[in-house]
């Protein structure tokens, strides 16, 4: 199913173009950036053309402008996709932001799932009528509707003009009044060079796509500086803060200039530990031995005083005068008279 498709899925690759093309063909709109379904209006009504009669398009507001307003929406398609037992996460707050790349990685999974629903087809799908329904649906309808020619301008390319008379009066015009053969092009009052619709769509097209590389490079950033942090963290245990190893990651984490002698310095770190080797293990077997029986009869010498000690304490009075009574009587030379 299209909710746990990976990153590196090929759903991921579609281009900005054919992702705008889908929408306006399956929805009958004329959007120019894909940041304009960040209202989620749009994804409404593709969840109700992939499952016809799902979603209440009554709740949905074409007119949204406001954040408050655009979440929701967001909670109506959170309850389509609740019905629907669909797993996928739907970042709201960075969807409403209208940042190009959020909305065009969420869009390119829209379309993957619409696609493995439906394969790709609305069946008769009727997109304006059921936009009407919704909260400035109709001003919509005409908002976004593709441009028509109207009968004037039909009647008026219908026209023959003479190729060739009018070519000639271009080249005239053009030499006479540009002697050097070079186009000028017109500025506005204010100094500013006025540029045709096609010149703005085509530096439009190229802002998008710049803002799409800065937004993929700050969260390229933002993911391997997330993983050096989670490292250093680590790193700070107590347990394992002062191994070689550890202490080598540290000197090339905090390292302050793009030095390749850092990387040299931490392998160095980690091999002279790995050299110095304990005490114990250049001692012959046999001195080991011999410092064991050392130390095993002098614990035993250590338990028998302590058992001495402790018999003396627990003799009773009358077993004191009793001991003394022996020594009297064998006459021992400790006993004076």
């Amino acid at each position: 199913m299209a909710s746990n498709i990976g990153m590196m899925d090929s759903a991921y690759f579609i281009g900005r173009s054919e992702i705008l093309s889908w929408i306006n063909s399956t929805l009958h709109l004329n959007l120019s950036k894909v940041e304009e379904a960040c209202t989620g209006a749009v994804h409404c009504q593709l969840m109700d053309a992939a499952h016809p009669g799902m979603v209440p398009m009554h709740k949905v507001n074409f007119d949204a402008k406001n954040e408050y307003e655009m979440i929701q929406n967001y909670k109506v398609l959170q309850d389509v996709f609740n019905k629907l037992k669909i797993t996928k996460h739907i970042e709201v707050t960075k969807l409403v932001k209208g940042r190009p790349l959020d909305n065009l990685e969420f869009m390119q999974w829209m379309k993957r799932y619409c696609d493995s629903v439906s394969g790709g087809a609305t069946h008769g799908y009727n997109a304006l009528e059921r936009r009407e329904a919704c909260k400035g649906g109709r001003e919509a309808n005409k908002k976004f509707a593709a441009p028509q020619p109207s009968g004037k301008t039909a009647a008026a390319s219908t026209k023959h003009v003479p190729h060739n008379g009018r070519r000639n009066d271009v080249t005239n015009t053009s030499s006479a009044t540009n002697p050097s053969g070079k186009t000028s092009r017109p500025s506005s009052s204010g100094g500013r060079p006025v540029y045709s619709e096609t010149e703005k769509a085509a530096h439009e097209q190229q802002i998008t796509e710049l803002k799409l590389s800065i937004d993929s490079l700050e969260k390229e950033r933002d993911f391997y500086f997330a993983k050096l942090r989670d490292i250093e963290i680590v790193c700070q245990c107590p347990e394992i803060e002062n191994l070689p190893v550890v202490e080598a990651i540290k000197r090339i984490l905090y390292a302050t200039d793009a030095d390749g002698s850092i990387v040299v310095e931490a392998q160095a770190m980690i091999s002279q530990q790995q050299q110095v080797e304990p005490a114990d293990d250049n001692i012959p077997e046999e001195e080991q031995d011999n410092k064991q029986k050392v130390e095993n009869q002098k614990r035993k010498i250590i338990i028998n005083s302590d058992v001495d000690v402790a018999a003396s304490i627990t003799l009773s009075p009358r077993q004191k005068i009793a001991d003394a009574s022996d020594v009297h009587c064998s006459g021992s030379p400790l006993v004076t008279y």
